[in-house]
């Protein structure tokens, strides 16, 4: 059953609170209540300009952040992208766009068994398959995963910094730190490495502006001449 919760101009579909045993795969499947409904009504106006999602991984709507955790569950369950970049939610028959503040996914470290370095996004599911990683000019981390894009939280950035080795595999020491957050242009074969889930990543380095070029999406959708909305 969904359970609504009213804003000045939308309705906001939510699932109730359920016992989840593991976070949902990153759009696997959207829940079936809400696929049932795009089916139902596949024409409902798209919403522009609710939905924010700060460099932190929180949401807000028109600048109050949620709180509450199933709905925050089920934004994350039904959160995915169109042919555009656009990244939205789908709530119910309706998609909401999203206002990003810098890149779709928000990711946190977590532990393996082995006790290996992995990433798990703000939706909740795992960030399995990193395939690269950079710096950018701000001195924060991005790492493209399986999910996309995403920028490791600057609480976890401690942890990050302990998981940088050298070209031969010794820790990174506080001269090279310093030189790699400085973000001297160039990436070379001494350049470090990040591991991550028992991979060595090799750091490039990547300027904020040039981030949602770089990886195809909009960071702030707006809809069409002519297209209705809410």
């Amino acid at each position: 059953m969904l359970a609504r919760l009213r804003a000045p101009t939308i309705v906001l579909y939510a699932a109730r609170a359920e016992k989840r045993h593991s976070p949902g795969a990153y759009n696997s499947r959207m829940d079936e209540i809400v696929l049932r409904a795009l089916r139902r009504w596949p024409d409902v106006p798209s919403v522009y300009g609710w939905l924010n999602l700060d460099r932190r991984g929180r949401w807000s709507i028109k600048g109050e952040r949620l709180a509450n955790g199933a709905l925050i569950d089920f934004i994350g369950r039904n959160y995915g992208c169109d042919a555009k970049g656009r990244w939205f939610f789908q709530n119910g028959p309706q998609r909401v766009f999203v206002t990003l503040a810098y890149v779709p996914f928000v990711y946190r470290t977590s532990r393996g068994r082995a006790g290996e370095l992995g990433l798990i996004a703000h939706t909740g599911a795992t960030a399995d398959a990193p395939r690269a990683a950079w710096v950018d000019d701000a001195g924060g981390f991005l790492v493209e995963t399986a999910l996309g894009v995403g920028a490791i939280h600057d609480q976890d950035l401690p942890e990050v910094l302990e998981s940088l080795f050298d070209a031969t595999g010794q820790p990174l020491d506080d001269a090279a730190t310093e030189e790699l957050l400085a973000f001297r242009e160039g990436v070379g074969p001494g350049a470090p490495l990040l591991r991550l889930g028992g991979i060595a990543l090799r750091l490039s380095k990547i300027r904020s502006v040039e981030v949602p070029h770089r990886f195809g999406f909009d960071p702030d959708p707006q809809p069409a001449p002519g297209e209705p909305e809410c």
